[in-house]
């Protein structure tokens, strides 16, 4: 039997980690057919989820199976259960049930991550934008609010978490349900955040900006609040204020696809696995992690991934090339992401746009949403299908700042 590198994920880690894999393969002569790069995910495509917050959501996906035809990666249809790192063997089934163990040489979890869901009574009457499906039940619902009575209810949105997708979300609902309710109907959309400040994962340096589109917007915000119990007509906070919604959307965290519980190495907080420079888990010969299930060093300073597109791709590269690179025994390039931004689409006000982990404004407003823009429909969207191109593009020195 050939070598094996199968990879677990085909969202932008995964795509990146098979074009990066088979990068070093076809440069080392060795994409002959001696050296398998299987990808293992329920449909061959990219779903675009930066972009959920948006509308026709349904839309957001991007197909694979021609850039992994031409690249010469397998694409296998199915959704991993199992993983054995003692047999090297992943178990996966299909849409029917059936189950088929698939053995590797090394392995890349690419899973990427899910939404986090505590334990609060009527969860389930909450909306999501977490995955394209999800996102595509919330505008459906939005769609079919006319259909309603007049209410305070059915023109409220409340928006659980105040942090990146929770903002994101949040600035483009007043414009949402105006579309579907009428240009002159009297929308209200509130953002319940636990913390004492909206962003709070994002610092000081662009709430001001923040707060400014909001108010412009017309978006509230109940800080220092949590949810306690959600039901078809609203919610209820901590306090005792009751705020009736007919749309609720939970966007309040991540944590890393639940599949990394079997893999027996260290995790931090969020269940991502602890990785060296060049990805590969420690403690695990042939097991790498790259994307939303790792937990990395992105320089010397002490600065670590996020959950975040802006990562995945440039991790899926390093994966690629170093899961490679170690199964043909050549020089590894450590994983390295120095430079760090930040950009936050604000709805129809703009944006805003930082860099630096202490996220020092550089643009906003109208300036900093074209860039949002290129970043959105451009920069994350997969390669060329024609395979010298995208074999170039996963070049693991070529970073993707966006």
């Amino acid at each position: 039997m050939s070598e094996r590198i199968l990879i677990i994920g085909a969202g932008f880690a995964g795509m990146w980690s098979a074009l990066g894999a088979m990068r070093l393969l076809d440069q080392q002569g060795k994409a002959d057919g001696s050296v398998e790069v299987a990808v293992i995910a329920p449909q061959p495509e990219l779903h675009i989820r930066p972009r959920l917050y948006e509308k026709n959501a349904s839309t957001m996906k991007a197909p694979l199976s021609e850039i992994f035809a031409n690249a010469g990666v397998r694409f296998i249809k199915g959704y991993a259960t199992a993983v054995s790192t003692a047999k090297n063997s992943v178990t996966y089934s299909d849409e029917e049930g059936r189950e088929t163990t698939i053995g590797y040489s090394k392995l890349v979890l690419a899973t990427g991550s899910v939404l986090f869901r505590p334990d609060i009574p009527g969860l389930a009457h909450a909306f999501n934008v977490d995955q394209l499906a999800d996102a595509a039940v919330l505008e459906e619902h939005i769609s079919e609010l006319a259909r309603l009575p007049e209410s305070r209810s059915r023109n409220t949105v409340v928006v659980a978490g105040g942090g990146f997708t929770g903002i994101e979300t949040a600035a483009e609902m007043p414009h949402r349900l105006r579309a579907a309710l009428g240009k002159d109907a009297d929308v209200r959309v509130v953002v319940v955040e636990r913390n004492d400040a909206i962003g709070p994962d994002l610092g000081p340096g662009p709430r001001p900006v923040i707060e400014q589109a909001f108010a412009e917007l017309g978006v509230e915000t109940r800080l220092g609040e949590g949810i306690i119990a959600i039901d078809p007509e609203g919610v209820t906070l901590a306090s005792g204020e009751r705020i009736d919604a007919a749309t609720v959307v939970w966007t309040a965290g991540a944590r890393a696809n639940p599949i990394t519980k079997q893999i027996d190495a260290e995790k931090d907080a969020f269940g991502r696995l602890h990785v060296d420079r060049n990805l590969k888990v420690i403690g695990h010969s042939n097991v790498y992690a790259t994307g939303d299930v790792a937990y990395a060093a992105t320089d010397d300073d002490g600065n670590r991934t996020k959950m975040s597109c802006q990562h995945a791709q440039n991790l899926g590269r390093s994966a690629g090339h170093n899961v490679a690179a170690d199964l043909l025994g050549v020089d590894p390039i450590p994983y390295s992401q120095e430079k760090y931004v930040t950009c936050l689409d604000l709805g129809p006000w703009g944006a805003v746009y930082t860099e630096g982990w202490d996220r020092q404004i550089k643009l906003s407003g109208a300036e900093a949403k074209r860039l949002k823009t290129r970043i959105n429909t451009e920069w994350i969207y997969p390669p060329s299908a024609e395979r010298a191109a995208a074999l170039a593009a996963a070049d693991p020195l070529r970073i993707v700042v966006a």
